[in-house]
C-alpha cells in the first residue's frame, strides 16, 4: 500500500509547467468563474482601494495641522485637526467593512461553483481516469486548493489591486511634497523587482511540491482510515506510521524551503525602505533645519512613507500567496482539463438522435436479442503498446432470458469483461450488443438503466440501508419526488435474504450503515449490494460472484430466491463455485483472454480438462484485482 506512496506528486512538483509557467496566466483562468460575481468583486476592491487612498490624507492633514494652527498655537484649529483625523479614520475602518461584506459571499459562491464542477467532472471521468490518479490527490484538489483560490480571490487579489495604487498615488505624493526625497524612498524599488523575480521562480517550485505532498498525504491517511482493520488485523501499524512520518517529514522540509524564501524576500522587503526612510529622515532634518523645508512638510512626507511601509512590506507575503493561488489554480485545471469521452458529452445533449426509445421493448433472438459480444477486444488505455490485450476476439452470445456463467483461472480477463457491458470501460475494438442495440449507440442513462449489477466487492455508502438498495432503482423512480413503492425494497431485500437481518437492525431499513458499510459483516455488505442489483428489476443483469462472502446455508438460500430473477431477465454471472454455476443455463469458460468453450456444465465436464480442473476445487480461483 505504501511503495508508490508520493511518486505521482513528486514527479508533477519537478515540473510546475515545464519552465514555461506564469503565475498571471494560470490565475487568467479562474475568470469563467469570477465573471458572474465580478461587479461585486470590482466594487469590493474599488472601495478598498478608496480606503487605502484615505489614509494618505492622514499625512496631508498633519501638515496642514503642523505648518498652521501648531506654529500659530491656535487651540480651536488643533481641535478641528483632531477632528479630521478622526473623521478620516473612521471613513477608512468604514469602507473596509463595506469592502469585506461585498466580498464574502460572492466569493464563497465561486468557491462552491468550482468544487460543484470538479465533482461533475469526476464523475464523468472514465474509470481509468481513477485507476490512474490517487483519490488523495484529487480530494485535496477539491478541498485544499479551493480553499486556497478563495483565500486568495477574497484578500490576494484586492490587496494586490489596493497595494498597488496605494503605492503609486503614495509615490506621487511623495515626489510632489519634496521630489529630492521621494528619490531617496523610491530607489530601493530597483533591486526589490528583481529579488522578487527570483523569489517568485523558486518559490513557485516549492509551493507545486508541497500541495502535491500534501496530496499524497492525504492519500496515505484515506487509506489507513479505509483499511484500518488490515493494518490491525496485521499488526502493521508501525510499518503505515512510519509511511506517514516520511512522508511528513518530505512535506515538513519542503515547508521549511518555503518558509525560509518567504524569510529571506521579506526581510530585504524590510530592510532596503527602513534604511531609505532613515535616509529620507536625515536629509529631511537637514533641510529644515536649513530652512528649505517646513517641518509640516518633513512630518507629512515621513508619515506618507510610513503609510507605505505595509502596502510595501505586504509583497512578499501576497507574492506566496499569488504562486500558491496560481499553484492550486493549475492542480484543479490538469483534473478539469482530462477529456470527457465524446459519448458521454453528447449524451449532455438533449433530444439526441436515435435516443427515443425504439429499442425498448427486447428484438428476438434472430434479430440478435440478448447480450452478444462480437469480436470484443480490450486492451487498457495506460497498458505498454506492446502488451497482449487484456481481451482479444470474444464472440459470445447469451439468449434473451438465459443466464450464463462466466468461468476462468484468474487473470483469463471474467471480471474486465463484465465491466464492458455497462460501459465502466469503452471496447479497443469490435461491438457488445443488447437486444441488437450496440451499446456505444446507447446513452449511458439508457445503457444503465437497462442492466444491473453487483460487484465481488461489494461497496456502500454512508447512508441508510434504504437509500443504499434503492440506488439500483428505475433512475425515473429514484429521481422522482415520490420513492420507489416499498414492495421493490422489500422484494430485493428477501431475494438477497437481506429482510432477515436488516429486520433486527435498530432502525431497519431506515439504520445508516456507516461508511463503506464497515458496520455490516462482509456477507451482508454483498447481500445489499445484491438487492441493489435486482431492486430495479433489469432486463439485464451483470453479477461478479456476488454469492463469494455467504456461508454455505445463506448461499442455498439466495440462491433459491435468486432462480426467480433470473428466470425474467438475461445474465452474465461470473462464477467460481459449482454451486454458483449449477443458476446457469450454460458456462462460457474464458481462458487468456479468449472463449475457450460454451456449453452446459455436465457438457463441459466432460469435453474441457480446463473447465474439469477449475470446478474440481484444486486452483485457488478468485479475481485478485480490478483486472482479471
Amino acid at each position: 500500500m505504501t511503495a508508490t506512496m508520493g511518486t505521482s506528486g513528486e514527479s508533477r512538483a519537478d515540473e510546475p509547467g515545464g519552465g514555461e509557467r506564469s503565475a498571471v496566466r494560470s490565475l487568467l483562468r479562474l475568470w469563467p468563474y469570477v465573471r458572474p460575481v465580478r461587479v461585486r468583486m470590482f466594487a469590493a476592491a474599488f472601495v478598498a482601494i478608496v480606503a487605502s487612498c484615505m489614509g494618505l490624507v492622514i499625512p496631508l492633514v498633519l501638515k496642514w495641522l503642523v505648518d498652521g494652527p501648531v506654529a500659530a498655537r491656535d487651540t480651536g484649529g488643533v481641535w478641528l485637526g483632531g477632528a479630521l483625523l478622526l473623521g478620516v479614520g473612521v471613513l477608512e475602518a468604514g469602507l473596509f467593512g463595506l469592502r469585506r461584506w461585498l466580498a464574502a459571499r460572492p466569493l464563497a459562491g465561486v468557491e462552491a461553483a468550482m468544487r460543484a464542477d470538479i465533482f461533475r467532472h469526476l464523475q464523468r471521468l472514465p474509470v481509468s481516469f481513477h485507476d490512474r490518479w490517487p483519490s488523495g490527490q484529487l480530494l485535496s484538489r477539491a478541498t485544499t486548493d479551493l480553499q486556497l483560490l478563495r483565500m486568495f480571490l477574497a484578500f490576494g487579489v484586492t490587496f494586490l489591486l489596493v497595494n498597488g495604487a496605494t503605492i503609486a498615488v503614495g509615490c506621487i505624493i511623495l515626489l510632489t511634497q519634496q521630489w529630492t526625497l521621494g528619490l531617496v524612498i523610491m530607489i530601493p524599488t530597483i533591486p526589490l523587482v528583481l529579488f522578487c523575480a527570483v523569489f517568485e521562480q523558486r518559490y513557485a517550485l516549492a509551493a507545486r511540491r508541497a500541495q502535491d505532498q500534501i496530496g499524497d498525504l492525504t492519500t496515505v491517511v484515506e487509506e489507513a482510515v479505509l483499511g484500518i482493520r488490515v493494518i490491525k488485523g496485521f499488526g502493521r501499524h508501525r510499518s503505515q506510521a512510519r509511511a506517514f512520518h516520511e512522508l511528513s517529514e518530505r512535506l515538513l522540509g519542503t515547508e521549511l524551503r518555503k518558509a525560509r524564501l518567504l524569510a529571506g524576500i521579506w526581510a530585504l522587503i524590510m530592510a532596503l525602505p527602513e534604511i531609505a526612510i532613515g535616509a529620507a529622515l536625515v536629509l529631511g532634518t537637514l533641510q529644515v533645519a536649513d530652512g528649505e523645508l517646513s517641518a509640516g512638510t518633513l512630518v507629512a512626507f515621513l508619515s506618507t512613507a510610513l503609510t507605505l511601509r505595509w502596502p510595501v512590506e505586504s509583497i512578499g507575503f501576497l507574492l506566496a500567496m499569488s504562486n500558491e493561488a496560481a499553484t492550486a489554480t493549475d492542480r484543479f485545471f490538469e483534473v478539469m482539463d482530462e477529456p470527457v469521452p465524446p459519448e458521454v458529452l453528447r449524451e449532455a445533449a438533449p433530444d439526441e438522435p436515435g435516443d427515443d426509445g425504439e429499442d425498448d421493448e427486447p428484438r428476438d433472438d434472430e434479430a440478435g436479442g440478448g447480450l452478444r459480444f462480437a469480436g470484443v477486444r480490450f486492451r487498457y488505455p495506460d497498458a505498454p503498446a506492446d502488451t497482449p490485450p487484456v481481451l482479444d476476439g470474444i464472440d459470445l452470445h447469451v439468449r434473451p432470458g438465459e443466464t450464463m456463467a462466466l468461468v476462468g483461472a484468474t487473470g483469463s480477463g471474467k471480471t474486465t469483461l463484465t465491466a464492458l457491458v455497462p460501459r465502466l470501460h469503452e471496447v479497443s475494438a469490435g461491438r457488445i450488443t443488447l437486444d441488437g442495440a450496440d451499446i456505444a449507440t446507447l446513452s449511458r442513462g439508457e445503457l444503465r438503466a437497462r442492466v444491473a449489477l453487483a460487484f465481488e466487492e461489494p461497496t456502500l455508502f454512508s447512508a441508510s440501508v434504504a437509500e443504499n438498495v434503492l440506488m439500483g432503482a428505475d433512475r425515473s423512480e429514484a429521481e422522482a419526488e415520490d420513492a420507489p413503492p416499498p414492495e421493490h425494497l422489500e422484494r430485493a431485500l428477501r431475494v438477497s435474504q437481506a429482510a432477515g437481518f436488516v429486520a433486527v437492525l435498530p432502525h431497519g431499513p431506515a439504520t445508516q450503515v456507516g461508511e463503506q458499510g464497515h458496520s455490516l459483516s462482509g456477507g451482508q455488505r454483498q447481500r445489499l449490494a445484491l438487492a441493489r442489483a435486482v431492486v430495479g428489476r433489469p432486463r439485464f443483469l451483470v453479477l461478479d460472484d456476488p454469492l463469494s462472502a455467504l456461508d454455505v446455508h445463506t448461499e442455498a438460500a439466495v440462491e433459491a430466491a435468486l432462480r426467480e430473477v433470473l428466470a425474467t431477465t438475461t445474465a452474465l454471472v461470473v462464477a467460481h463455485r459449482p454451486s454458483t454455476v449449477l443458476l446457469a443455463d450454460r458456462v462460457a469458460l474464458l481462458s487468456a483472454g479468449r472463449i475457450a468453450a460454451v456449453g452446459t456444465h455436465h457438457e463441459l465436464l466432460c469435453d474441457s480438462a480446463e473447465y474439469r480442473h477449475l470446478m474440481s476445487g484444486d486452483s485457488d480461483d478468485h479475481d485478485g484485482g480490478t483486472r482479471s
